[in-house]
């Protein structure tokens, strides 16, 4: 990036990132100075914890396809940008499962590595979440998460061995001192699992279904005033229909929904009965239900549009507009039946903000 790009980028974000801090003119010139010197100088600047925390809650706050943006502002920001093996990278990542797991009763975390740059590799999380579930090819298909088959056969070309059942946890993939990842197990104790059950079918609990508890997205990039974090793994708690309406339901992944219809007894012969239908709403009845009974957060859908809409006109009161997109906001079971179906936003990317590597 040209330094007069960057510069503007970063004046952009101080500007704006001060002001809602309530800093004063005189703090607001005195950074700005430093940041146009550290650039003639270096170029490059360095953000200062209190500019890494905001930005990265700003970040959440401009994410267009997030849903549950009403707590922006109480996302834990772990600044890790000190560090620089592998192994104290894996430590990290560990210490953000438990910080973040909390028993249960999670907590929306980040953990920012360090800044990219030329003059070194890129601090890198091979994995797109940290917390996945392998997929084995087999001649009888996936054994597994299907999402995951392609990621779990190049963990293999790095001898990593599964015990080939339908939910072991991947290892994490990471380098930061090389481009040549490293390998790390995570310790079972930090990966809390719910069984899957529904209240009305018995039948259900004998199918050995489970689901993790924390949702830890680590294939994107956060970017702040024109500087990159390259690993920038962050989470927030789950909405009932990510697991119940696509992960355990969507045929590219467990396909459970046939199965959940055998359960039920419907008619499966005929569309027009309806079953798919039923068959995904008792899926995340269950998984609802199943999270709720094991004490670990999650929101249905119809809280979480409700939350949005106060998100909304939180923002509005501040005098933000409002980005997203619609088709990811409305959640894929009965999305009619919330405020957001019935609303308009524009797809405008707003920094800081996360992006897909």
């Amino acid at each position: 990036m040209e330094r007069e790009q960057l510069w503007q980028q970063a004046e952009d974000f101080i500007r704006v990132c001060y002001a809602e801090l309530n800093k004063s003119e005189e703090e607001l010139a005195d950074r700005l100075e430093e940041v146009k010197k550290a650039l003639a100088d270096l170029g490059a600047y360095t953000h200062t914890q209190e500019e890494l925390t905001h930005g990265a809650k700003m970040a959440w706050r401009n994410s267009n396809r997030c849903i549950g943006r009403l707590f922006w502002e109480t996302l834990e920001v772990v600044d890790a940008r000190a560090l620089s093996t592998d192994d104290e990278m894996a430590e990290a990542l560990f210490r953000h499962l438990e910080l973040a797991t909390h028993g249960g009763r999670i907590r929306p975390v980040i953990t920012v590595f360090r800044a990219s740059s030329a003059a070194r590799p890129d601090a890198r999380i091979w994995n797109r979440q940290l917390i996945r579930y392998a997929g084995y090819k087999t001649e009888n298909g996936i054994v597994g998460d299907p999402i995951s088959a392609e990621f779990t056969s190049f963990c293999q070309s790095l001898g990593w061995r599964g015990e080939g059942t339908p939910y072991d946890v991947l290892p994490l993939v990471l380098s930061m001192e090389s481009e040549a990842p490293s390998l790390y197990e995570i310790p079972k104790e930090l990966v809390l699992e719910v069984p899957i059950e529904h209240p009305d079918y018995p039948e259900t609990a004998k199918l050995g279904l489970r689901w993790y508890a924390v949702p830890i997205v680590s294939d994107m990039r956060l970017e702040i005033g024109g500087i990159s974090y390259s690993a920038a793994p962050f989470n927030g708690w789950y909405m009932g229909t990510e697991i119940g309406a696509r992960n355990l339901a969507d045929e590219d992944r467990y396909n459970l929904q046939p199965v959940m219809a055998r359960i039920m007894g419907l008619d499966t012969a005929r569309e027009s009965s309806l079953w798919k239908d039923r068959a995904l709403l008792e899926l995340n009845a269950a998984v609802l239900h199943s999270f709720k009974k094991n004490g670990v957060a999650i929101v249905d859908h119809h809280t979480a549009a409700q939350q949005f809409k106060r998100f909304e006109d939180n923002e509005n009161k501040r005098g933000r507009a409002v980005t997203g997109d619609w088709s990811w906001l409305i959640p894929p079971v009965s999305p009619a039946a919330t405020p957001i179906f019935h609303s308009t936003y524009e797809n405008r990317t707003v920094t800081p903000n996360f992006f897909y590597r």
